[in-house]
């Protein structure tokens, strides 16, 4: 796999939605949903605080090589022509010698039963298997999240796991599924999904 700089678009344009990397002006919008306590419960971790938005886009607004494990591209969600950041998908290279990727979202609650999470998922799965040479895309969520279930079954992803009380919040053991796409199962997926 070769750097994400080099092969990656500065944007990505859907129908609706502008995929791209954070800027420093985005801190607001991206704290704005990422301090909610009813967003953060889906992530095994407390409510990010403003500080934390701008750290992370700061270390992250640069991009990423696309070579290791580990390495990942985050990029903010926005409605095209329209200023804010609506949310956000991630892209993480999980196993860079078996060409596996985790995939993840998360959005502003305001936007939520409108398609995006799925428009902004199906971009970047997309890129995964095209641009980047990922062989298999998976998504790790909360039982209880049943927004991101659906996504993940609008995508085309088998569902390929139950992990029961596999993590724990501050007050909370959760359990988590795991769906998964491979890159020859893509094509055919998104003209019957």
């Amino acid at each position: 796999m070769t750097a994400v700089s080099q092969r990656i678009p500065a944007t990505i344009a859907t129908e609706r939605l502008v995929l791209r990397l954070f800027t420093p002006d985005d801190v607001d919008d991206r704290y704005a949903y990422q301090s909610l306590p009813e967003v953060a419960r889906f992530l095994y971790r407390p409510p990010l605080t403003r500080e934390s938005c701008a750290e992370s886009i700061a270390a992250r607004a640069g991009g990423t090589a696309w070579q290791a494990d580990g390495d990942g591209l985050l990029l903010a969600v926005c409605r095209a022509g329209e200023p804010g950041v609506i949310g956000e998908v991630v892209l993480t290279l999980a196993n860079a010698r078996a060409r596996q990727a985790e995939i993840g979202w998360v959005f502003d609650p305001r936007y939520a039963g409108q398609g995006y999470a799925t428009e902004a998922a199906r971009a970047l799965t997309s890129l995964a298997f095209g641009q980047l040479g990922a062989h298999r895309v998976y998504a790790r969520l909360d039982a209880l999240n049943t927004a991101s279930a659906r996504v993940c079954e609008r995508l085309g992803m088998r569902h390929e796991a139950h992990l029961v009380e596999s993590d724990l919040d501050e007050d909370r053991w959760g359990s988590e599924y795991v769906y998964a796409i491979l890159a020859r199962e893509w094509p055919e997926r998104q003209t019957t999904s």
